[in-house]
Order: C-alpha cells, then sequence, then structure tokens
C-alpha cells in the first residue's frame, strides 16, 4: 500500500495562561482575525489559508465527557513553544520598525545562510506575552 499524500499544515497551536494577553497581541500587534473564543479554554485565528489555535494548557489537559459531542484528546504543553509565520522579505524591516514601536524586543534578526542554492531568506524572532518564541520569515528560508 502506498502512503497518501499530506496538503499543507491546517492548523498549529501554542498555549498561554493569560488568553486575554494573548489576544490583544495577536489581534492588536499581529492583526490575525479572531474566528474562534471559548474564555479560559482557547482563542483561534486565521492565518492565511491555516489557522492558530491559542490553548490555555491548563484547560485542554482535561479528557473530554464520555457524551462529548467533540471528543477531542486532552493536550497541553508548558514552557515556551515557537511559531513561525511567513511574510515577504521586503516587509521585514516594516515589521521589526511596527513590533518594535509597540515595545515588542525583537531577539534575533539575521538572514539564513544558502550555499549558493537558492536565494538568501532572513527572519525575525520575538516573543508573544506566554513567552512563546514567534518568527517572520521570509519564506525562501525553505526554498530548495
Amino acid at each position: 500500500m502506498d502512503r497518501p499524500g499530506i496538503l499543507s499544515t491546517l492548523e498549529s497551536a501554542l498555549y498561554a495562561d493569560d488568553l486575554a494577553a494573548a489576544a490583544a497581541f495577536w489581534e492588536n500587534v499581529m492583526g490575525l482575525e479572531r474566528i474562534a473564543l471559548v474564555p479560559d479554554r482557547h482563542v483561534f485565528y486565521r492565518v492565511g489559508s491555516g489557522v492558530l489555535l491559542i490553548f490555555r494548557a491548563e484547560a485542554t489537559q482535561v479528557a473530554p465527557a464520555s457524551d462529548a459531542r467533540l471528543p477531542v484528546l486532552p493536550h497541553g504543553a508548558t514552557g515556551p513553544g515557537h511559531y513561525c509565520m511567513a511574510v515577504s522579505g521586503k516587509d521585514l524591516d516594516g515589521w521589526r520598525a511596527w513590533l518594535e514601536g509597540q515595545g515588542i524586543a525583537i531577539e534575533a534578526d539575521f538572514t539564513w545562510p544558502k550555499g549558493g542554492q537558492s536565494p538568501e531568506g532572513r527572519s525575525i524572532y520575538f516573543r508573544d506575552p506566554a513567552g512563546n518564541s514567534i518568527e517572520l520569515a521570509d519564506p525562501r528560508i525553505w526554498d530548495r
């Protein structure tokens, strides 16, 4: 039997203890469109063709009731995670200026070496209010 194909990444999850602070950051600083909110449990955002899920781990580590309409398995993580969003390389300077203007510290800003294979891509790294490592990157970092 041949392995079936994969289309793309559909969703990624981060965890935050303070969903109000997370929502303020992802909506006001990053400009994402909120698509779902369950207070004290989760907030979801549209990111291009995918979705960013932000959960309170304490709320999602609980097993669903045996008669739950949506029997989502328990999950959760502690400590900072990582999430990267693709942005045009020409917009990275603008993003850096915007973030710094919002009081967000840039922890790293560098160009990835490609060894002559394809054009180099750049990334900038910073933290969300939950301490997650957030990256904005030129998609060329993954060009072959």
